[in-house]
């Protein structure tokens, strides 16, 4: 299986695909922003200073999220493929992406760019609330999972809770980010030959254009 670079701005769907690509492929996903979040809970000081850039939506500095993906993808369960999400978010880290590429012999693999309109973007992310036993989603702004009791799971009638960062100051922060930092990826990649860029509104319809492009 090739591997695949996720690129979209925040909300986009990246994680819903590739749990679908999980499951049916075997395809681990690495998520640089889960590896981030497990290093901000540490009770230090670079832990404090983490917590505090990713609940204001700002950019991880690059030596952290590089050691980071390194070390990842390094491990030896990746033989079956990966999925990158959340690196690289621009053309710096793309290019100290080619050079881990390189060190430890893995292929690019091929590139997809979800889109999505701004207004349901904010609506994904200031909506949503997770459910602190199970994990389920919620959402009371889109009609996808609305919570039938406030504040209560739909799945387990567990206590749902908002991220930090979930909030409408933080998703213009990272969606402006996006669109100076990362989205210039989009050329980079395209001239490498290796992009493809599909609408991600409905996640069902995304991952079957998805199936189309690492089948091809």
């Amino acid at each position: 299986m090739r591997n695949i670079i996720l690129i979209a701005p925040p909300a986009a769907g990246k994680g819903t695909v590739a749990k679908l690509l999980v499951d049916k492929y075997g395809y681990v996903h690495i998520s640089t922003g889960d590896i981030l979040r497990d290093m901000a809970k540490v009770e230090n000081e670079f832990g404090k200073n983490l917590a505090s850039l990713l609940q204001e939506g700002k950019l991880i500095p690059d030596d952290i999220v590089y050691e980071a993906v390194e070390k990842r993808l390094s491990m030896p369960d990746l033989s079956n493929g990966y999925i990158l999400d959340g690196f690289p978010r621009n053309l710096e880290q793309a290019i100290k992406y080619d050079e881990i590429l390189k060190n430890i012999n893995r292929d690019l693999g091929v590139v997809i760019e979800l889109k999505t309109p701004k207004e349901v973007l904010e609506k994904r992310i200031t909506g949503r609330y997770i459910c602190s036993d199970c994990g389920a989603t919620h959402n009371t702004l889109t009609g996808v999972n609305t919570p039938k009791v406030d504040g209560v799971c739909n799945e387990c009638g567990g206590k749902l809770n908002q991220r930090k960062d979930d909030n409408y100051e933080s998703f213009q922060v990272r969606y402006q980010t996006y669109l100076d930092k990362t989205y210039p990826l989009i050329d980079f990649y395209q001239e490498k030959g290796v992009l493809s860029s599909i609408d991600s509104y409905q996640p069902e319809d995304t991952f079957k254009e998805i199936e189309a492009i690492i089948n091809d």
